[in-house]
């Protein structure tokens, strides 16, 4: 039934089923048994397909009188033209599931157990030919402790209405060491440790120690393996199973006839436990394509004994403790192929074949797929420069001076009603003096009183995007959707790895923009200048600030006038250099880059310098600790002397300021035709 539903499953196109459809695969999915993975992994082909959407749905099925079963799948395929069975030994469904029992007789390195059919065993450490004694005495000193009860069945037996041979209930009140002890006296017969057995039938052993009074599941007394055995599917295919999925095999056994029994660990500290993770262990290893049978989920379950013949086969001990150790161990192995993490990847291929680097969006700043924060003041035009940038993309244009890749561009408007944001780019295109001849590249999302928290807007933003080929998602702004505490690191990183869904989802860059923090920002790096945690910087593969600069005299009377700012654009980059800052001037409603040199000078608002350079304003002690710092600096070599004209450069004022202040601390330094000393 598996390789059935699996071929029917290929057959049939997700992005041609409606919502009802898709829900009815996997209800029948999981009614046959199969893992979500299967279904979450089929969806994957459509452009509706949310992350965890399966998963959710998934957990909602919990069955009916009239359940969705595997049949709606394979008529869906025959609908779409796949046939079963037409000499690709893929079975209808009502078909009966039968194996020959011939074994695969390649073995490698021409190895073969004698008396045993061929079976080439995919992994390292096979044990070497032994004794029929030897194997079982392996096999029970690997499973039990010297004073646990073995159960096991040999002679007992009975045919069934069919003709098949059952095992009874047999022997239970032997302990690991009376029977090691007996296999060790008669090493080379094993009939006198076990009794007589029908060569035809073989025997069993019950892999879980006993109470000594009886072989129920009630008589168990420690809940440490599992059987896991399959015998649909060839001997080939099991032994790749168990070691592509890294079992973690206490002994393995061939049966003598077409399967081969698995001892796996469950290592579970009651029987509750133990239900539960067969239960997990069987669903994991349907869902990977391994037919099981499910039959074997009881801890007194019995299995084939090896060393004993059957049918002219032997059942034969193939290797002991392979794959992962524990159950633990192969848990944290079966998260690592769950959790949707990339895989390790080893340095030296990577080398080799180097991956391309996106390109790049805005040159020598940003690459399409990363994410780009602008912070800035309170009304410093930040909304206008995205828009700029919006503009830039979609033309192909420089913005700010820096060359953009011509693209799609999303912008997510929160802030201003959808008139306003419409007329503010037909403003900005008007003052860039473009014709808007691919205005049709940048797409609006009004979300001005709709916003929500941005965990819940990135799964409608990316379903809306998806196959729409926009190379960036501009958020403007982002605390309107913020959630947690923006002071809070922990709660500002899960908001900010929204982002990352949507540069991973959708291959778009992100560039989303955020407010400066209270206090002047002129003595602080760009990148602590946004308001709140530290996260801020750190997140953002670009981060670009903006800060006034504090223009004074005629610049500052002239500026006034027409209505103009100054601003200086700094960056902090983690795929480029930093930038040489820009400085440039918001004249509404653009920003135009300032001459060369024209605003180099002018420090930022805030800032010391900006301090010192509106110093006629500044209290007599403040006057004073602003020479003692500047005549500090200057001192730091012992052998040039301090003169006025270093002082003044240094406070970026003229000479007769400096010695102006000087004379009101005469008591302090002493300016002798430019040379200032310290009294």
């Amino acid at each position: 039934m598996d390789n059935l539903l699996i071929s029917a499953l290929s057959a049939v196109d997700v992005r041609d089923l409606s919502y009802a459809e898709w829900m009815n695969v996997g209800m029948a999915l999981k009614h046959e048994g199969y893992a979500c993975s299967v279904w979450d992994e089929w969806s994957r082909n459509d452009q509706r397909y949310h992350p965890g959407e399966c998963a959710r749905k998934w957990n909602t099925f919990h069955g009916s009188g009239t359940p969705v079963t595997g049949a709606t799948i394979v008529q869906m395929a025959k609908q779409r033209g796949w046939k079963p069975f037409e000499g690709n030994g893929i079975m209808d469904w009502n078909d009966e599931l039968s194996y020959d029992g011939t074994p695969d007789i390649s073995v490698p390195s021409g190895r073969a157990h004698d008396g045993t059919p061929g079976i080439s065993v995919p992994f390292d450490n096979l044990l070497p030919d032994m004794k029929p004694t030897a194997e079982l005495a392996k096999y029970i000193s690997t499973l039990f402790k010297p004073e646990e009860y073995v159960g096991y069945v040999t002679g007992e037996v009975r045919q069934n209405e069919d003709g098949e041979w059952e095992p009874l209930r047999g022997v239970f009140n032997r302990t690991a060491g009376e029977l090691l002890t007996s296999l060790a006296k008669y090493p080379d017969d094993l009939g006198a440790t076990i009794g007589d057995w029908k060569p035809q039938v073989g025997g069993w052993i019950r892999f879980n120690p006993l109470d000594g009074t009886g072989a129920s599941d009630r008589n168990v007394t420690a809940f440490r393996y599992a059987l896991v055995e399959s015998d649909v599917i060839p001997i080939q295919e099991q032994l790749a199973a168990y070691q592509q999925l890294e079992l973690p095999i206490a002994c393995l056994v061939s049966s003598g006839g077409k399967s081969v029994h698995a001892i796996v660990h469950i290592d579970a500290p009651d029987e509750s436990e133990y239900r539960k993770r067969v239960l997990f262990l069987y669903s994991f290893l349907i869902g990977h394509g391994l037919i099981v049978d499910q039959a074997n989920k009881n801890p007194s379950r019995l299995s084939r004994m090896p060393g004993v013949d059957r049918n002219g086969n032997r059942q034969k001990l193939l290797a002991v403790n392979i794959g992962r150790r524990s159950w633990q161990d192969w848990m944290d192995f079966v998260e690592g192929l769950e959790d949707d993490l990339p895989p390790l990847e080893d340095m030296s291929a990577l080398l080799a074949h180097q991956p391309e680097l996106p390109e790049e969006l805005i040159r020598g700043i940003l690459r399409c797929g990363h994410k780009m924060l602008i912070s800035g003041s309170s009304k410093a035009g930040k909304s206008f420069l995205l828009m700029e940038l919006a503009i830039a993309i979609a033309e192909g244009r420089k913005w700010l001076g820096f060359p953009c890749k011509k693209g799609r561009v999303l912008y997510v408007n929160l802030e201003i009603d959808r008139a306003s944001c419409i007329n503010r780019f037909a403003k900005i295109y008007e003052a860039l003096h473009i014709q808007k001849p691919n205005a049709a590249n940048i797409v609006l999302w009004n979300l001005r009183g709709k916003a929500v928290p941005l965990d819940k807007l990135v799964p409608k933003l990316v379903r809306r995007v998806r196959d729409q080929h926009f190379d960036a998602i501009i958020i403007d702004p982002i605390y309107k959707v913020i959630t947690g505490d923006e002071n809070k690191a922990s709660d500002m990183a899960l908001f900010c790895n929204q982002f990352d869904k949507i540069c991973a989802e959708t291959g778009c860059a992100a560039i989303y923009c955020h407010h400066h923090s209270k206090g002047d920002q002129g003595n602080k790096d760009a990148k602590d200048r946004a308001s709140g945690s530290g996260v801020f910087a750190r997140d953002p593969d670009a981060q670009l600030d903006m800060i006034e600069l504090q223009l004074d005299g005629d610049m500052k009377y002239e500026a006034e006038a027409f209505g103009r700012t100054a601003w200086r654009l700094e960056s902090s980059l983690r795929e480029f250099p930093n930038i040489i800052p820009v400085d440039f001037w918001f004249d509404y409603p653009i920003h135009t880059l300032a001459k060369s040199e024209e605003l180099t000078q002018v420090p930022a608002k805030g800032s010391v310098a900006a301090k010192i350079r509106g110093g006629k304003n500044c209290s007599r002690n403040e006057r004073a600790e602003r020479i003692r710092m500047a005549y500090a600096a200057c001192s730091f070599d012992p052998d040039t002397p301090v003169t006025v004209s270093a002082i003044a450069s240094y406070l970026d004022m003229t000479d007769r300021t400096v010695r102006d202040w000087l004379k009101e601390m005469s008591d302090e330094y002493q300016n002798d035709r430019g040379v200032v000393t310290r009294i």
